[in-house]
């Protein structure tokens, strides 16, 4: 009997009561495993008005309070880590390795929630006038919402929910339908620590749920990563409602490589950062930008690195990469390399091939490396989400640099050199919202902020960080002004002398 995946709402499992569902596979094997309750509009509306209720206390509980709970938290997810890593790669197909690495990711801002204590502190400036002082203090917003991605079901609602409930605001995740469970053991794990129900609700749907929650009058906030056709969506239609919103968008991350560069260690780190997890992630590097005459030496770095690498399931302890998410997703995967020929590339290697023995309706493709590719071909110029790397030639660094700028992305970038001059110049010139110096993937700790420019994000704020903290409260300035208390009316004695 096929296992159902419910929705979690004022601190228990509640049925879905659409009557509508969606599939959830194991992409290893093709199977339909589990069914998601899709939330029809009655659904979302429980779902906030679960969080409002909350919302009345918590709003208001103390710092302690809510760090107590945290710290709870923080020690379950710690203990469950394999339990959590389990469920992403039974339903998203990542390797072990890259789903304890997801959750060790999203630990990293359980952990700064659990100091917001100092996050929150106010500032004060005293006698700006004759008796006038001037305080700024920053409060919660109310319910808040965070619509997930497929590709890290943990991870990415962790950016999120931990700040946001630190700052005194309950959360209602709409995660995404194509992997929903390790939400749930979220949510679970989080009522376990000590957090009141209705504070963190977990909501499953479609564009159903979606545009109900962006369109409901009692959310307040909306944060959002995804692709970047549905984060302009997402962020369009949340400000005419006149939500705050942040929406992470898509990518295609460029990897300059200079001719002075360890070229070991760059194909290396484009190896990893191009296909680990399967490419499923914005902060994938897609295009190296080879400078130079070091082109041929550094596609057949990679070339003898891509080959061995061993796919299979990602519950296997010897593969490396696993399945891609749908089989949807593997054919348009696959249609960018057996198309990328026609286009002018040369196609090193073609993954679209390949399948694993005894999991032969799984959702394979191999690793694909494209030389010689053109601004203007598909392959360049679309996010793939797949294990396809992309490689462009340029005379020098000045040509890569106005290649890489010329993306409407700019989300992360990274720099190979050994020459510190050069580094310096591509961190200030370089249009993109993270950049790497011989770092493929500079996905910033907690404790900074993570987001992109251009196309790859749409609001005013990055998550996480300082800016996260920013996003999930608003600020507020009292002006005071109190009258000596020398000056007191007559007949009344604050025991102050009267001399002054």
């Amino acid at each position: 009997m096929t296992k159902t995946v419910n929705h979690w709402i004022g601190g228990k499992t509640v049925e879905g009561t659409s009557g509508q569902y969606g599939p959830v596979t194991d992409p290893a094997t093709g199977a339909v495993t589990t069914q998601v309750a899709l939330a029809s509009v009655e659904e979302v509306d429980a779902a906030v008005a679960a969080a409002k209720a909350a919302y009345a206390t918590w709003g208001t509980s103390s710092l302690a309070q809510r760090t107590a709970v945290l710290f709870r938290y923080r020690a379950l997810l710690d203990a469950h880590r394999d339990d959590i890593a389990a469920l992403i790669t039974a339903e998203h197909g990542k390797v072990h390795s890259d789903a304890l690495g997801e959750v060790a990711r999203g630990l990293e801002i359980v952990e700064l929630a659990c100091g917001i204590t100092t996050q929150l502190k106010g500032e004060l400036s005293t006698q700006v006038s004759n008796r006038v002082d001037v305080s700024s203090i920053r409060q919660s917003l109310g319910v808040v919402a965070g619509i997930t991605p497929f590709n890290f079901p943990a991870m990415v609602p962790m950016w999120m929910f931990p700040l946001a409930i630190a700052c005194g605001n309950t959360f209602v995740l709409k995660p995404s339908e194509k992997d929903p469970s390790a939400a749930n053991l979220l949510a679970e794990l989080a009522s376990e620590a000590g957090l009141p129900d209705g504070v963190l609700n977990v909501l499953h749907g479609d564009k159903i749920a979606v545009d109900g929650l962006l369109n409901h009058p009692d959310v307040a906030a909306v944060s959002f990563v995804g692709s970047t056709p549905i984060a302009r969506y997402i962020h369009a239609t949340a400000s005419a409602n006149g939500k705050r919103v942040q929406a992470l968008g898509g990518a295609k991350n460029h990897m300059l490589v200079l001719p002075d560069a360890d070229l070991d260690a760059a194909a290396d780190a484009a190896v990893s950062a191009a296909y680990g997890s399967a490419g499923e992630r914005c902060m994938a590097i897609s295009a190296v930008v080879a400078v130079g005459a070091i082109g041929d030496e550094l596609v057949a770095k990679i070339r003898e690195r891509a080959e061995k690498i061993k796919i299979g399931p990602g519950n296997d302890p010897t593969s490396e990469m696993g399945p891609l998410i749908t089989a949807a997703h593997r054919d348009k995967v696959a249609s960018y390399v057996t198309g990328a020929a026609a286009q002018g590339a040369e196609v090193v290697l073609d993954g679209t091939g390949h399948t694993v023995e005894g999991f032969e309706d799984g959702h394979w493709i191999g690793l694909s490396l494209l030389d010689k590719v053109s601004t203007d071909s598909d392959a360049y110029k679309d996010e793939i989400f797949g294990p396809v790397l992309c490689v462009l030639r340029v005379e020098s660094y000045e040509d890569g640099v106005a290649l890489m700028n010329a993306s409407p992305f700019g989300n992360g970038t990274a720099i190979f050199t050994r020459d510190g001059g050069a580094a310096r110049r591509f961190q200030l010139e370089i249009e993109a919202g993270m950049v790497g110096v011989n770092v493929p993937i500079p996905v910033p700790v907690g404790y900074h902020s993570f987001g992109g420019w251009k196309d790859s994000l749409f609001g005013d704020h990055h998550i996480y960080g300082n800016d996260g903290v920013h996003f999930y409260t608003r600020g507020k300035v009292t002006t005071t002004r109190w009258p000596d208390p020398a000056d007191a009316p007559a007949g009344v004695d604050l025991g102050f002398p009267r001399n002054h």
